[in-house]
């Protein structure tokens, strides 16, 4: 399972919390995915109140806030202290949004805020793209995790830049890191994994599928067949074709 900042989850499975049609389908979509930590926005839990924070407590899994909708530093960090103070955790996903077409991430911005944060405590899981500069700087500035995109926020177009993504992990081996947006269906999770990423964090794909519950649990399993063929050590592709028969004391016909 995966370990981030010396905490042990219990999936490598992250799930968002918004955008379900209703309380009731994200408690069972939760359920049946057994996800490990639920991203909450302080946005949406200002809007529901008690009974939207009593929900998420019962869900019985870690908690990550997010600074989602932040397009500035200074936003970004004092979302971050509020969240602090109002959910009691040091985690803290870290978003601040360029381009409100694509919602990528500001990545000048989030190293700057990524080194305040860390610098007061906070232990920061950034929403980043894959480019190894930017990801060797927020490193430097204190992160532990690095949660590249997959594709734009919402757009369930899987892994946009698979070599990017490859490369990342190989240059990185040790830091733990967490495919972010742009999953849209089990395969793509199953992908990261795959390639020896250590979670995938999605929301669009299981809150707006016809049944939530039942995305989440083919999320799930997607998650942990993509780590079991990671640590079986697949085959390396090749060029050409290659017998899985050998020939060696073949009947020759004449």
């Amino acid at each position: 399972m995966p370990v981030f900042y010396g905490t042990e989850v219990a999936s490598p499975l992250m799930l968002g919390t918004a955008q379900y049609p209703s309380p009731a389908v994200l408690a069972e979509a939760f359920r049946a995915s057994g996800a490990g930590i639920a991203t909450v926005s302080l946005r949406r839990e200002q809007g529901g109140g008690q009974d939207f924070w009593s929900l998420i407590q019962g869900l019985g899994t870690r908690i990550l806030p997010n600074t989602a909708g932040c397009h500035t530093v200074k936003e970004a960090v004092t979302t971050a202290h509020m969240a602090r103070e109002l959910f009691g955790t040091a985690w803290v996903k870290l978003e601040v949004i360029d381009h409100t077409d694509t919602l990528q991430p500001d990545v000048v911005g989030l190293i700057e805020a990524a080194r305040i944060l860390s610098q007061d405590g906070f232990q920061v899981f950034p929403y980043c793209t894959e480019d190894l500069g930017i990801c060797s700087r927020l490193l430097d500035a204190g992160c532990e995790v690095l949660m590249p995109w997959g594709a734009p926020i919402g757009s369930g177009m899987g892994l946009n830049n698979r070599y990017g993504l490859r490369s990342l992990r190989a240059h990185f081996p040790d830091v733990p890191l967490v495919v972010d947006a742009g999953i849209g269906l089990p395969s793509h999770a199953t992908q990261a994994m795959e390639m020896g990423y250590d979670a995938v964090l999605l929301n669009t794909a299981v809150a707006r599928a016809g049944d939530p519950a039942g995305m989440a649990r083919a999320m799930a399993l997607a998650v942990q067949a993509g780590r079991a063929a990671f640590l079986a050590d697949p085959m390396a592709p090749r060029d050409m074709a290659a017998p899985s028969t050998p020939v060696l004391g073949k009947a020759f016909l004449t």
